[in-house]
């Protein structure tokens, strides 16, 4: 929390495989940048129908500079997940709270 931007790695991790860091928590208000590394093969990052909010990057891509930000005004339960490498945990979690 206490952060205006917050960067999450897309394909980190040692094989790729991984949103890093794979749970966040922030202010509402903040922005989330997801930034591609370019390992584990092509990545998207997409909302899972229990998330507060829904969002989506697109298709899948493995290009090392491609961003995708969010905005996230309301507090609550932010779940995504590369749908590629859903079924190898590449799972993510932000939860969002009010400033105090």
């Amino acid at each position: 929390t206490g952060e205006d931007e917050v960067v999450v790695d897309v394909g980190g991790g040692s094989d790729g495989l991984a949103f890093d860091p794979p749970a966040l928590r922030i202010d509402a208000g903040t922005t989330v940048r997801w930034e591609w590394t370019g390992e584990g093969g092509s990545h998207n990052v997409a909302s899972v129908e229990e998330s507060a909010s829904d969002f989506d990057s697109g298709d899948p891509v493995d290009d090392a500079d491609e961003v995708f930000e969010q905005s996230f005004d309301d507090a609550g339960i932010q779940l995504y997940l590369c749908t590629p490498h859903e079924g190898v945990g590449m799972l993510g979690a932000i939860d969002v709270v009010e400033q105090s």
